[in-house]
């Protein structure tokens, strides 16, 4: 995993900074200044504590949904499309 970037601060107000990384948030992909600022955030504020709740519960009804495999035919037509597109 890459190493979080600081997040720029200039001209975002909380609420938007909280909107727009909620789901680096929920992935634990902040760096730990930028976690703490977003954990005080929503301490604070209904509104995007609401949201963060709906993005947390799409997230866990997604990997619930999502645990089939492809089909092994299918998983390798794609590895070798995707090796072909690289090269181009």
């Amino acid at each position: 995993m890459n190493e979080p970037i600081p997040h720029d601060v200039s001209g975002e107000s909380e609420c938007d900074h909280a909107l727009v990384h909620l789901y680096e948030f929920l992935d634990s992909e902040m760096t730990p200044a930028d976690e703490q600022r977003m954990r005080d955030h929503l301490a604070h504020c209904s509104p995007c504590l609401s949201e963060l709740s709906a993005e947390e519960l799409v997230k866990k009804l997604v990997r619930r949904s999502c645990s089939e495999r492809a089909p092994e035919a299918l998983r390798l037509r794609i590895r070798t499309q995707l090796t072909v597109m690289t090269k181009a």
